[in-house]
């Protein structure tokens, strides 16, 4: 994932034109891995203990606390699909133009983002996670909601509401 987010940073930044299609094209198998490494996982997650991937919503994380008050939660299963989905639905590979290959390339990386976000939302706390994103992207939480896809953003609101 990371190597992929600096493979568009170093492409994005290249002037000569030849050199950045040899990027992108390193990039397209790159992504293609992740792509599906990343569906196999989130379906393969989907068949995890529900008790065990629950998320708490509120503003504590304490241990068992998501079992108390379920309805404080989500489902860990579900926001990996969500992943699965947006990760799949903005590949560079399947851009038209140069244009449109940067486009996707910002919103890949935010997709990428918002996944690592979740994780350690999961791992750790909410206040953990934007902490993280915060100290290791310099991006918060909420301009990389809003680079995501509108389908990943309106999901992933319903889904942490």
């Amino acid at each position: 994932m990371g190597g992929l987010i600096e493979g568009y940073l170093r492409a994005l930044g290249e002037n000569d034109e030849q050199r950045r299609a040899q990027i992108w094209t390193v990039l397209d198998n790159t992504e293609a891995n992740l792509v599906e490494q990343f569906q196999r996982f989130a379906k393969e997650m989907a068949t995890a203990d529900p008790q065990l991937t629950r998320v708490s919503t509120l503003p504590v994380a304490l241990p068992y606390l998501d079992r108390l008050f379920p309805s404080s939660s989500f489902d860990l299963r579900d926001a990996m699909q969500l992943h699965a989905r947006g990760i799949a639905s903005v590949r560079v590979a399947d851009s038209a133009n140069e244009d449109e290959r940067r486009a996707r390339a910002f919103t890949m990386t935010a997709e990428l983002l918002l996944m690592q976000y979740t994780c350690h939302w999961f791992c750790k706390s909410r206040a953990v996670a934007s902490l993280r994103l915060v100290a290791r992207h310099k991006t918060p939480f909420e301009q990389v909601l809003a680079s995501v896809t509108d389908q990943t953003r309106r999901d992933y609101r319903q889904l942490i509401a």
